[in-house]
């Protein structure tokens, strides 16, 4: 009989030789294979080894303290090749001082090269990322000076007389997943996981190399008991399995919680149960961005301010059922939970994989997407993704924005130290940002401003005190805030200056109300 092999960590660890490529499957802390990432860890602080590895991800996997952290020590790991760090400190302290070569590509773009690389591609080939940082004529996405002279891992190509990026291959020695349970012969569920990522992607990736891979689970069961339906990856492609030992704290759900059934669909919470969001700058930011979606909407939800209110405020000001909520982990509906457990809900409707969430945003492309900024400049680029020698990385901010239909970007007006209260339904500043968001030139380009304007792309800008939009001929000032001064605590506050509508209009007070703000009879409207 086919019988997996049922191993300790360190049994992993000893498979894993100096110089591999190591791609692990997981987002934030979703998925994250601690047992075997932190004896990883464990044995190189011992040893020295194993070491000068390359690390393959594309969602950032990280919660501030665990997950991809565990990689994240010189010498350890020589390269890292992913899409976003925001949630892992070390890795972006290694990044910002040069102590490891870095590239960043856009999340969907990686989880999708897995897919090419499974069925012997060479690599793939997509607009996303054309005029962006990860443009091979702009920075290739290389994330530090020690990546800049090294080889270019995206090319530039034409296909029919149209400009594409090409993705090249990266060859996997050790893929590391994560499942709930697995059976005698290694076949593997994640009936219990918060998402559903792009485990068997990955895995086929690595098999094409003639790669390993290695799995954690919560416990095994009889041959014959799982359904065949629910199996995520069939037990032949797996060549050991890790049963975690201590699953409440290296086989948790997410970082906050180690089990609930509401954020895997085996059952759901009143939804008069979820508490509201307290009024703060960032849920009245929110709730204006929510002004510009119509009945029927699909919207997508970027990390930070949009994933963190929009989601809540949809539940509290019940249009749940008058527009579909996604996030690029591959959730639908529901009520979305934020920061370190960014990507889950509770309620969901529907859950795809990763992968084909991305084939949706990439192709079709979304209706509306909320995402965050760090800089806007006058062409109306946008930075998301570095912040002097702070490299967040892109995540799937590239791959979402460059095709979605309408793009709402959310942002605090002035960054680090701005504080405000609403008093009168007006919004009053009591102490402005140190830095300055509206500059001169982006520091990186994370979204071309003249690309999204020459093919018609409906882009906003909105902040507390001010909105924006962009226009063909540049970034219109279409809106502020009762209660500010237009020179003073605007346009004094701009590295260029914008274009002033003909109409400038008030904000909506009614964004600054204590409870429900009625957007359910503005987007009827």
């Amino acid at each position: 009989m086919i019988k997996v092999k049922v191993l300790k960590p360190a049994d992993v660890t000893a498979q894993i030789k100096d110089g591999m490529t190591v791609c692990t499957i997981a987002m934030t802390l979703v998925s994250a294979a601690e047992s075997i990432l932190k004896d990883i860890e464990k044995t190189f602080l011992e040893t020295g080894h194993p070491c000068d590895l390359t690390v393959l991800h594309s969602c950032g996997q990280g919660d501030r303290k665990d997950g991809l952290l565990h990689l994240a020590h010189e010498k350890l790991t020589k390269r890292i090749i992913g899409s976003h760090w925001g949630l892992m400190p070390g890795w972006m302290s290694l990044i910002a001082n040069n102590q490891v070569e870095a590239y960043c590509m856009p999340q969907g773009q990686i989880a999708q090269l897995y897919r090419s690389m499974a069925c012997g591609l060479p690599g793939k080939i997509s607009k996303v990322g054309l005029g962006t940082f990860v443009d091979p004529r702009y920075e290739g996405g290389k994330m530090n000076s020690r990546t800049k002279p090294l080889e270019d891992l995206i090319d530039v190509m034409k296909v029919d007389g149209e400009e594409y990026l090409f993705y090249k291959k990266v060859p996997i020695d050790i893929c590391i997943i994560r499942g709930t349970e697995c059976d005698e012969m290694g076949n593997l569920t994640t009936d219990e996981e918060a998402m559903k990522l792009e485990v068997l992607e990955g895995v086929l990736a690595a098999k094409r190399f003639g790669g390993k891979v290695f799995a954690q689970v919560k416990r095994i069961v009889q041959n014959g008991t799982l359904n065949p339906k629910s199996v995520t990856v069939p037990g032949v492609f797996i060549d050991g399995v890790v049963v975690c030992d201590n699953p409440l704290v290296d086989h948790r759900q997410s970082s906050s919680w180690y089990f609930d059934p509401s954020y895997s669909g085996q059952s759901r919470v009143v939804a008069d149960s979820i508490e509201p969001l307290p009024l703060t700058v960032r849920k009245v930011i929110g709730r204006r961005a929510l002004e510009e979606v119509k009945p029927g909407n699909i919207i997508n939800l970027g990390t930070g301010i949009p994933n963190d209110v929009v989601g809540n405020i949809a539940n509290e000001e019940k249009i749940n059922e008058d527009i579909m909520i996604t996030v690029e982990s591959g959730i639908y509906g529901g009520v979305q939970s934020g920061g370190i457990d960014f990507g889950v809900g509770k309620n969901l409707c529907a859950m795809i994989t990763h992968v084909s969430q991305m084939d949706y945003y990439d192709g079709a492309g979304v209706d509306v997407t909320f995402m965050g900024f760090g800089e806007l400049d006058g062409e109306g680029n946008i930075n998301s993704t570095k912040m002097g020698p702070r490299c967040t990385g892109a995540g799937g901010f590239l791959d979402i924005t460059q095709n979605a239909k309408k793009i709402i970007f959310c942002g605090t007006f002035t960054a680090s130290g701005c504080d405000f209260s609403f008093e009168g339904k007006k919004l009053h500043i009591k102490q402005e940002g140190k830095i300055r968001k509206m500059v001169k030139q982006v520091a990186q380009y994370s979204f071309n401003g003249k690309i999204a304007r020459d093919k018609g792309q409906e882009v906003w800008i909105v902040t507390e005190r001010a909105v924006f939009k962009l226009v063909p001929e540049g970034v219109k000032l279409m809106e502020i805030a009762a209660g500010v001064d237009l020179q003073k605590d605007v346009l004094d506050l701009m590295d260029f200056k914008p274009i002033l509508s003909e109409d400038l209009k008030v904000i909506d007070t009614d964004i600054y109300n204590e409870g429900t703000y009625g957007l359910k009879e503005k987007i009827l409207k």
